[in-house]
């Protein structure tokens, strides 16, 4: 499962706010950093969960979601 997050307002400046790609754990609790497909490390109360990508995404995020994608495929 992944989720879509960006850092909240005051957390990060504007040109932080960008849309990530982050993979959450099946089971268990959340982890109190977890890390963005692009390497971004995120603390969940730092972040707020967005119901798609909105705004501007994190190229590095789609980028490594899209390679995993076809690897899955082929």
């Amino acid at each position: 499962m992944v989720a879509v997050v960006r850092l909240r307002r005051g957390v990060a400046g504007e040109r932080r706010r960008v849309c990530h790609i982050v993979p959450i754990p099946d089971s268990g609790p959340i982890p109190g950093l977890l890390s963005a497909l692009c390497g971004e490390p995120i603390a969940p109360g730092d972040a707020e969960v967005l119901n798609g990508i909105c705004g501007m995404p994190c190229e590095a995020c789609l980028t490594r979601s899209s390679r995993q994608r076809y690897r899955a495929l082929h």
